[in-house]
């Protein structure tokens, strides 16, 4: 199963990401690590600005050449993949990152093809499309909790790499991550979602079920790689137990794997604004919404007032 197709390295042409230093050097060890060898907040958010400066230079020119790009994210639960294309799409145009994340299949998508539900999301000219989780959900979370048989399996693992094949030909650029994370850390996470009110929405009750069968997602694993890790679409492997280091990681990677350039535009300058000609602020209330952080004389929290039509400052602290 897969064995026929070869496992060349990766032959697409790679780039020096201009502009980008690295993330640590060696007079910065004790400022850009924690104590317990993660990246810190600094030099995360150091790193990111300049990644983030070069991920629009790529957005213009997947516009400007009507370029085509297709990045799937596949990993455990809790690996991190939803943190990490929100680095990506963060400073960029919905318009042109567009993410897909598909619901469960309908009962009329599940008489299908199993592919062909995919296939209308796959990009166009001038589109950044990124899968959070993918058609390989086959392979995984279907097989592990038997929503799929283990013919639909094999079926799937043997028709995956030619309808890749058929993608990348098309002209697409297509780069496939898993997020692997350990254990331990994987326990940590999904504690947190239970813990943590602003996480709850993250906890499925298929994370729940699928959390106890560690090793049957490692065989799933085991088994896609084997079939579908192809010259043409090779799985990359981030290990992610340190979010920050994997998001950098995966954007810098994405980066040299696309050939993208900046493309040349006009130096721009704002026009001059137009005289007001008579123009003059009409005296309407305004319903103004109230500051609830706090107010400049005090700094003590105020209330909410939707009802009054009166400025900020004039709204009575409690």
């Amino acid at each position: 199963m897969g064995k026929k197709h070869k496992k060349q390295g990766d032959k697409r042409k790679q780039r020096a990401v201009p502009a980008l230093q690295p993330i640590v050097g060696a007079e910065d060890q004790g400022s850009f690590f924690r104590p317990d060898g993660k990246v810190s907040r600094k030099a995360y958010e150091h790193t990111l600005f300049d990644l983030h400066v070069e991920l629009v230079k790529l957005q213009q020119w997947v516009q400007t050449t009507g370029a085509k790009v297709c990045v799937i994210f596949e990993g455990r639960d809790g690996a991190g993949k939803g943190s990490t294309i929100k680095a990506i799409v963060e400073r960029v145009s919905p318009r042109v990152f567009r993410v897909v994340a598909l619901p469960a299949p309908t009962e009329r998508e599940k008489s299908q093809l199993y592919l062909q539900r995919y296939i209308p999301h796959l990009p166009a000219g001038g589109e950044f499309v990124i899968f959070d989780r993918s058609w390989y959900n086959r392979a995984g979370v279907e097989q592990v909790m038997g929503f799929a048989s283990k013919e639909q399996v094999k079926n799937f693992l043997t028709m995956t790499p030619p309808f890749e094949l058929a993608i990348v030909e098309s002209g697409v650029i297509l780069l496939k991550y898993w997020l692997e994370v350990s254990q331990e850390e994987q326990t940590r996470r999904l504690e947190a979602r239970i813990t943590d009110g602003r996480k709850l929405w993250k906890l499925s009750p298929m994370d729940l079920k699928s959390y106890n069968r560690w090793y049957d997602y490692s065989r799933a694993r085991d088994a896609m790689f084997q079939a579908t890790d192809t010259s043409w679409a090779p799985w990359y492997v981030v290990p992610a137990d340190d979010k920050r280091r994997a998001r950098v990681n995966v954007i810098r990677h994405l980066l040299r794997h696309i050939p993208y350039e900046q493309p040349e535009h006009e130096k721009v300058k704002l026009p001059e604004r137009q005289e007001p000609d008579g123009y003059v602020e009409p005296d309407y209330p305004y319903k103004i919404i109230a500051d609830v952080v706090s107010t400049p004389a005090t700094g003590a929290p105020t209330r909410f007032d939707t009802d009054r039509r009166v400025p900020t400052a004039e709204i009575e602290t409690p």
